[in-house]
């Protein structure tokens, strides 16, 4: 089977990869890889990927003819779509005329929505399911009144993009004029009350109207941590594999909502964060329309997205389509680095060797 896979410069489209070619036995793979960057490590990666682009942006007007050169000189039989950019470009050509080849792509009416951090939380504000938050432009004269409306330290970050781009833990107004400073391509920002709980996943696979599969992990800590003043680079060095059907319940309802407002299609690959409360109640704090990077450490520990995916659009008639929430052994943690396969073990025998 051909696969293409875009953006193998970032983590994601490489965990997904791996994700096929290590831990899937459904058929064997070919992948084809594209990139912008000819610097992106993932189009020199052969064992990986069979054969790799250079490609335009999405927002190039050479970029669909590219593609579809590439997609018809290798006969591609699906294409993994994960660049936030690109997911927005597939989903909006889909509106319009179908698409090149077989692709997981949400109708763009929800991905639309979902990339602004700060629509998504107004629209779902009522239903308790949100931290409140406030959203300023970089322009904002007077700053005190995010801090009159949160009452308290807030979590400020870009309402757009990934990674925490522009996040950081808010204290005082000479804090925030100075970080809106140091980050000039931020041009919108969303202050969110600071939730000191858990950082939570949840990963939900819908195809032609169904809720398929589902699945929670907990980030821990992330990669290269030092060099954010955040502590978030939305790289995950280690976490938690989880069984949490309450937070899978808060997640659809979210989602269910989300669906009826936009009157899209329940259909798309979503990944919902949630941070918990001091009372250990979770909130959202965006909802991405793509896999992430621990992809593969699903895979790793039995919830295999990535072959998932792949079954469905290659219409696999094995493929068992009732709903099934993905649960992993207990204790069970992962490990991962940029240019590592994922450890998985018992979070016991990680504490055994350094007491």
């Amino acid at each position: 089977m051909k696969i293409l896979i875009t953006g193998v410069g970032g983590p994601t489209p490489r965990s997904f990869a791996i994700a096929l070619k290590k831990y899937s036995f459904y058929k064997r793979f070919e992948l084809i890889g594209t990139d912008i960057n000819p610097l992106a490590i993932g189009l020199y990666q052969n064992e990986l990927f069979n054969k790799s682009y250079v490609v335009p942006p999405a927002s190039h007007p050479e970029y669909w003819n590219v593609m579809q050169s590439i997609l018809t000189e290798n006969k591609i039989d699906i294409a993994i779509i994960l660049p936030e950019l690109e997911v927005m470009a597939w989903s909006k050509r889909k509106e319009t005329q179908p698409l090149p080849c077989k692709a997981l792509i949400p109708d763009f009416s929800m991905a639309d929505l979902l990339v602004d951090k700060s629509k998504m939380t107004e629209i779902l504000k009522d239903l308790d399911i949100v931290p409140p938050s406030v959203t300023f432009s970089r322009d904002t004269e007077n700053l005190q009144e995010v801090f009159n409306v949160l009452k308290g330290n807030f979590w400020v970050r870009s309402t757009s993009g990934t990674s925490g781009l522009g996040s950081l833990k808010v204290e005082d107004e000479d804090s925030l004029r100075n970080w809106i400073q140091i980050n000039p391509n931020v041009t919108q920002f969303i202050a969110s009350k600071f939730l000191p709980g858990r950082n939570l996943a949840c990963k939900m696979l819908y195809h032609n109207g169904e809720l398929l599969r589902t699945a929670c992990a907990e980030r821990v800590n992330y990669i290269m941590a030092k060099v954010a003043p955040s502590g978030i680079t939305g790289n995950t060095s280690f976490g938690r594999l989880l069984n949490e059907p309450k937070l899978v319940a808060e997640a659809k309802r979210a989602m269910d909502f989300l669906f009826q407002y936009t009157g899209a299609a329940q259909h798309g690959f979503f990944t919902v964060d949630f941070k918990e409360d001091e009372n250990g109640k979770p909130y959202i704090t965006e909802i991405n329309v793509r896999h992430v990077a621990f992809t593969q450490c699903f895979a790793a520990g039995g919830a295999n997205f990535a072959s998932d995916t792949v079954r469905l659009l290659n219409d696999d008639v094995t493929f068992d389509r009732n709903y099934k929430m993905y649960e992993f052994e207990k204790d069970l943690i992962f490990l991962r680095d940029v240019d590592s396969l994922p450890i998985l073990m018992k979070e016991a025998e990680l504490l055994q060797k350094f007491s």
